[in-house]
């Protein structure tokens, strides 16, 4: 990691949230006590910043310098607010599409999905702030600087954003091998979210279970799943011809 990805120490970690810092995440040592330890902690609960107890030797892979357990990480771009993003989208007059990454953990799976989504003309991605990639310098790399042009939003939860998307007026839809119905069967010419879960397990039971309907990708090999940013051009693609076919404007 670059040196100017990260600022450490308590003080001078308190000092770039104070200053408005675009902040990904933050790592304290995990058995970190004390007075200033516990008014950076509600600084960062005031300022809704994620941060995690980490062992101190995950500090140390980040630097080795005088850090006193705590580091933050740097956001390579400003995460919009998806409450803010929702009426605004309707009020452009847009079809709106969006792409919920539920457990996705790969940077390279993650950049390929934003330079899809860039290209696809989706209007957002929105990803969990915990247990999921984020916006690095890596991941703006492999979206080959997709992501300086594509809002990505943080959530504190995926089930509870599908909600949310729901009764604001939007089919969401779970991309999963384990559905029947063919994902070329479904109108995406209505307001729509993606689900795309992570590599290893796809989308998490809570998350399915609040969706609209499954798709799934024909599948003919002995292989059972494709990548999720295969899978993900794959679907995004369908939305971008099935708009295109019914005269919708893409921007």
């Amino acid at each position: 990691m670059d040196k100017n990805d990260y600022i450490f120490g308590i003080r001078a970690v308190a000092e770039a949230i104070e200053a408005g810092k675009d902040i990904d995440r933050v790592y304290i040592k995990k058995d970190l006590q004390g007075e200033l330890a516990s008014e950076l902690i509600n600084l960062m609960n005031r300022h809704k910043i994620v941060y995690r107890r980490v062992p101190v030797e995950r500090i140390n892979k980040i630097t080795r310098k005088n850090h006193q357990g705590v580091v933050a990480i740097l956001s390579a771009v400003t995460y919009q607010s998806l409450d803010h993003l929702i009426p605004e989208l309707y009020e452009a007059g847009v079809v709106p599409f969006l792409v919920l990454l539920d457990g996705v953990t790969d940077v390279r799976n993650f950049g390929a999905i934003a330079r899809t989504c860039e290209c696809g003309g989706v209007d957002a991605i929105v990803i969990p702030d915990h247990d999921s990639v984020s916006v690095t310098g890596d991941a703006i790399k492999t979206s080959a600087g997709a992501l300086h042009h594509l809002p990505v939003c943080r959530v504190s939860s995926i089930p509870k954003c599908i909600r949310d998307l729901k009764a604001s007026g939007y089919q969401v839809v779970a991309v999963t091998e384990k559905a029947d119905i063919n994902y070329t069967v479904a109108d995406y010419t209505v307001p729509t979210a993606f689900v795309l879960g992570s590599e290893d397990s796809g989308i998490s039971q809570e998350a399915l279970r609040q969706c609209d309907t499954y798709v799934s990708i024909p599948m003919f090999g002995k292989i059972g799943s494709l990548n999720v940013s295969v899978a993900a051009a794959v679907a995004i693609y369908e939305v971008v011809r099935q708009r295109l076919e019914s005269n919708m404007e893409i921007i």
